[in-house]
């Protein structure tokens, strides 16, 4: 019996196409050919393909999709691999990276990191502190933080005494205003995240280990 190249799920969201990663890349193109040729689909449905561990140039993969398009009854929505390039394990590494900056961020003065970065100082009215990862401010925090700069949404702020005029976290932002007594009131030991819904929230630093417990890259403790 011959394998089947091509697996095809239905989901909520639309069908999943889970490419067989280990055939000759002609034959996969012969089977995504024929199974989206058989048609039995009402409508137009989003369609996700997952490659599995075979990697496909940009070329390869754009022709897959247009195989996948041709009907005019799939629209291919996201494009899943398990394999990366050198590029991109080299951009993961260096998100994963913290910095230190000792000293005050003064007025204009404006601070950039790859990844997480710790603040030994104060962030000053108007200095502005941007980073792929958290910010952790050792100081006071009165100026505008920018964590999670580029999509990470697990992304805290976290200051010694949180006062800022702007919070942002991935594409979130909150301008600090008297309407956030929780915030006033507990400046000395609270941080800003993303919750559930998508939205900035703050919580008291206590709760950082049941919030974000991927944080902690230190095995023990309790």
């Amino acid at each position: 019996m011959k394998k089947q190249l091509v697996h095809i799920k239905g989901t909520k969201e639309g069908l999943v196409l889970r490419l067989d990663d280990q055939c000759a890349y002609a034959e996969l193109v012969e089977e995504l050919k024929r199974k989206v040729s058989e048609g039995g689909i009402d409508g137009k449905v989003d369609v996700q393909l997952h490659l599995g561990k075979r990697y496909l140039s940009t070329e390869q993969q754009e022709e897959l999709i247009a195989i996948v398009q041709s009907p005019g009854k799939m629209h291919v929505s996201k494009v899943h691999s398990d394999v990366i390039t050198i590029q991109e394990k080299m951009e993961i590494e260096q998100a994963s990276q913290c910095e230190t900056y000792i000293g005050i961020v003064r007025s204009g003065q404006i601070l950039n990191a790859i990844g997480d970065i710790v603040v030994i100082g104060d962030v000053n009215p108007n200095g502005k502190i941007e980073a792929g990862g958290s910010i952790y401010v050792l100081g006071n925090l009165r100026g505008i933080a920018h964590a999670g700069l580029k999509g990470n949404k697990e992304a805290i702020i976290v200051a010694s005494h949180f006062e800022p005029t702007h919070v942002l976290i991935d594409d979130q932002i909150e301008i600090m205003s008297n309407e956030k007594p929780f915030v006033k009131e507990n400046a000395e030991q609270i941080f800003a995240y993303i919750n559930q819904e998508g939205h900035i929230s703050y919580e008291r630093v206590q709760e950082v280990r049941n919030i974000r417990p991927l944080l902690s890259t230190v095995k023990g403790g309790s």
